[in-house]
């Protein structure tokens, strides 16, 4: 088979989004080499590459936990049962995902252990140990772990039985600087999803139905994919009391007096690699924002063998530059494969910048950049290399952001009834403002009728809806409603 001709089946490999966004998305993970099934139902082997975004998450959201003075610890993954009965509502959240070891050492245990749905419990345990005084608080914690909710239907790194993500949990005080936790958390999300993966969000406050099982509050940061449903990237809780009380978290204040400590919890998952995925992919394949891309350049030696040596050894001193400022970097000299099939797998591997070098390039002391994003070529002088990717990559880091708020923009409607925002749903795709009175019943009448969800109450919605969508009357919250993954 001709160069060409591979050329062509291999981008026929990846389903259009517009046939069909969720084989379109499975189709782009599994040729990008991020992730296999497993043998075991609903989970995935994470490959190098997916592994390695996930890495970059980390180390990026790690650096501004410690920042704001959090430490990490570990805790075990086995939870007793009865840790889970002190909370009554958290358990009725999460007992119809928890799964349970029974049996060990070929012996059944006395108590069955659940395996981590999320740390609340086994955490609260352990603080109402280790906190004594107000000398003590706060107390600020996070995990880097993985847990187990056993989902029925499940989508690679959205929705898995087993995930990775970090947990926050922190003790106060007082009610003040509980609050003024729970939204710092917030904020730093925000400001690295948005700044690091380059993903618009909507911040704002969960209703009480769609509130973390034992929360006070919780608040929320939602992007929106390109097929136009939901994601939710991050959450932050307030738990007032709730568990200090379930796990005798207490502490002796300046008067003396024993007071019940006033906890947060936060997290964010690898469900933010499906989002970034979703968010910035085409048809051609991932798109990279370059602060979180494996391989942020590619560089691709091109023309005849009899240049070859005298080319890729130019295109290594180029490489030991970017090497040296700080860029992920790697070059392709095989020799076995042609320019054009590693242009098609290095754009659909999302690599954000492509650099081209050849002879001709190299008479006249010149280099080639290719945006992923715009296609764009620059051809540039190579004692300005270094300096001239650094832009590109700056700017290609701004567009992406740019281009998937523009999406979000355009594809935010409002709705003053259920008919609207059900017609919207049928016909279009996105999320709608609409009033909601504050009722459950009116809430779940909109899921009902459309499949969409409340997303959150948004800090700043843009506009004030007067009238609820449902019964017509006085709205006490203009609400950001969208269908989720």
């Amino acid at each position: 088979m001709s160069n060409s001709k591979q050329e062509k089946q291999f981008v026929k490999e990846i389903t259009p989004q517009s046939e069909d966004f969720s084989r379109w998305y499975i189709d782009t993970i599994k040729k990008a080499d991020l992730m296999s099934y497993s043998p075991v139902r609903g989970c995935i082997v994470f490959k190098p590459d997916g592994y390695e975004i996930w890495e970059h998450i980390q180390k990026e959201l790690d650096a501004r936990f410690k920042e704001t003075g959090h430490r990490n610890a570990y805790f075990p993954m086995f939870i007793p049962e009865s840790f889970f009965q002190k909370e009554k509502e958290h358990v009725e959240g999460f007992n119809p995902e928890l799964p349970w070891v029974t049996e060990a050492g070929g012996e059944k245990l006395e108590e069955r252990l659940a395996i981590r749905p999320t740390s609340e419990t086994m955490i609260g345990h352990m603080y109402s140990e280790w906190i004594n005084s107000y000398r003590d608080l706060p107390l600020l914690i996070n995990q880097w772990a993985n847990v187990v909710r056993w989902e029925k239907r499940t989508q690679p790194f959205l929705r898995t039985s087993e995930f990775l993500w970090q947990e926050g949990h922190t003790a106060h005080e007082n009610e003040e600087d509980a609050r003024k936790e729970t939204m710092q958390m917030l904020e730093i999300y925000r400001d690295f999803v948005e700044n690091f993966l380059a993903i618009p969000v909507i911040m704002g406050q969960k209703t009480p139905s769609e509130k973390f099982a034992g929360a006070v509050d919780t608040y929320s940061i939602e992007a929106m994919m390109k097929d136009g449903k939901a994601v939710q990237a991050g959450t932050s809780h307030y738990m007032g009391t709730n568990f200090a009380v379930a796990f005798d978290i207490k502490y002796l204040d300046r008067e003396n007096q024993h007071q019940y400590c006033h906890t947060t919890s936060w997290g964010v998952s690898t469900r933010l690699i499906g989002a970034l995925i979703m968010v910035h992919g085409d048809d051609r394949g991932l798109a990279l924002p370059p602060k979180v891309a494996p391989t942020q350049v590619v560089m691709i030696p091109i023309g005849p063998p009899k240049t070859r040596d005298q080319v890729v050894g130019r295109v290594n001193e180029l490489y030991d530059q970017l090497k040296k400022a700080g860029v992920r970097v790697k070059v392709d000299d095989r020799p076995d494969q042609s320019p054009g099939w590693k242009f098609n797998e290095y754009e659909m591997r999302g690599v954000p910048v492509r650099v081209e070098l050849g002879p001709r390039d190299m008479e006249n002391g010149q280099v080639v950049l290719v945006s992923r994003i715009t296609g764009e070529k620059r051809i540039v002088a190579q004692d300005q290399f270094t300096e001239e990717v650094q832009k590109l990559l700056t700017e290609t880091q701004q567009e992406m952001y740019d281009r998937a708020k523009r999406f979000r923009d355009e594809h935010m409607t409002e709705a003053d009834s259920v008919d609207e925002l059900k017609s919207f749903f049928e016909q279009k795709r996105g999320f709608a403002l609409s009033g909601w009175c504050g009722s459950e019943t009116c809430e779940a009448h909109v899921k009902e009728e459309t499949g969409a969800t409340s997303r959150n109450i948004p800090f700043e919605p843009g506009t004030n809806k007067t009238k609820c969508l449902v019964c017509g009357s006085d709205a006490k919250h203009t609400v950001v409603f969208g269908r989720a993954y």
